[in-house]
């Protein structure tokens, strides 16, 4: 366990000294600083309008707002996530790199692990920056405190394991970056949201039942970062109820398989 936990440090480590993790701290601090120096004199206007309206509760608002900016600004995280973790399997594989690496008393299972934690980590740091970040800005000129609104970073810091598990299978394979980083821009832009819209309008399409059948079974195999994302997140930082945590279980079940189907392929490889 030790042995991960050095990794783990060792790849946050590179991340730094690749400027990895200063690129992201400088982007999200141009945009918490746009948001902080923003007016919300109309925003405020309006809150204090329809506040006493029965249909109308200023602290959903407020939640929707901060939901609707972290949202973005998670997303253009994970999407810069994914093309700068990319490299972090493929570098380590290069001649001399891994051979170093396997001298040292360390096995390959926590090596490989401790690649992918770090990569989690620094992904970790970076959303955590900027949903503390969100919140603190809105919730002290607003004056509103939901603290459901952090559940954010468990979740966004969820989705991108989903993909990095994606990227360490493909860096393993092909010890290159370019798969396994179109890959998870497949599942995460394309892929996942196509499914979960499907999934949530079969009736409204139209379309037979096998094709029902057919997206029934992408949607309990796709991992479903759109569904943890947005109806998951959502509701426990609205306070709505959850009827289910299912995408969490076949999410969780997908970064096992994908990551225990690395470890064996690693294992195999001669270096």
């Amino acid at each position: 366990m030790n042995n991960i936990f050095i990794i783990t440090w060792f790849t946050l480590r590179e991340a730094f000294s690749r400027k990895v993790f200063l690129f992201f701290f400088a982007i999200s601090t141009f945009l918490l600083l746009l948001l902080f120096i923003s007016s919300t004199g109309n925003v405020k206007i309006f809150i204090g309008t329809n506040s006493s309206g029965s249909n109308f509760s200023s602290d959903f608002f407020v939640s929707k707002l901060e939901l609707g900016m972290t949202s973005i600004l998670a997303w253009w995280c994970i999407i810069l996530s994914i093309f700068s973790t990319s490299s972090f399997i493929p570098i380590m594989l290069e001649k001399g790199n891994i051979d170093l690496l396997l001298s040292k008393p360390v096995s390959r299972e926590q090596l490989l692990l401790g690649k992918y934690f770090g990569g989690l980590l620094v992904v970790f740091l970076n959303i955590a920056y900027i949903v503390l970040g969100i919140w603190l800005i809105i919730s002290i000129k607003f004056a509103m405190w939901n603290f459901a609104f952090l559940w954010a970073i468990v979740f966004f810091t969820f989705s991108f394991g989903i993909l990095y598990s994606i990227i360490i299978l493909s860096g393993v394979i092909t010890k290159s970056s370019i798969l396994g980083m179109m890959l998870a821009f497949l599942v995460y832009t394309i892929l996942s949201p196509a499914v979960y819209f499907l999934y949530n309008n079969l009736d409204l399409i139209g379309v037979s039942n096998s094709i029902k059948i057919l997206v029934k079974i992408f949607y309990y195999i796709i991992p479903q970062t759109s569904v943890i994302d947005n109806y998951l997140l959502n509701n426990l930082v609205l306070g709505l109820p959850v009827v289910s945590y299912q995408p969490i279980y076949v999410s969780l079940g997908f970064i096992i398989l994908t990551m225990g189907i690395a470890l064996s392929i690693f294992k195999k490889k001669d270096f």
